[in-house]
């Protein structure tokens, strides 16, 4: 795993907290690109809590961004089901 797999996040009390990178993907239809992320410091097998959020890279750049909580439920669906895709096939993982 490379330095740019990982993604430091920021909660309300200034405390950080490194998460490990799942995979990113676009949605023509909500013209949003999303991250969906875990806790760095959990073994493979272990079962974790899947974070996602939509960014907007800046400046074109997709090292740099803004992540956004994903508020609609018809958009929550669309992740999911991709989620699901990934997660039930061995060659996207």
């Amino acid at each position: 795993m490379s330095e740019d797999d990982l993604i430091t996040l920021v909660d309300e009390e200034g405390n950080e907290k490194d998460y490990r990178i799942l995979f990113t993907f676009h949605s023509d239809d909500y013209q949003r690109s999303y991250v969906l992320i875990v806790p760095n410091e959990t073994a493979d097998d272990e079962e974790v809590s899947v974070e996602a959020y939509a960014y907007t890279s800046e400046d074109d750049s997709e090292e740099i961004g803004t992540l956004e909580e994903i508020e609609s439920d018809e958009e929550w669906d669309m992740v999911e089901e991709v989620l699901n895709t990934f997660l039930s096939d061995p060659d996207m993982q």
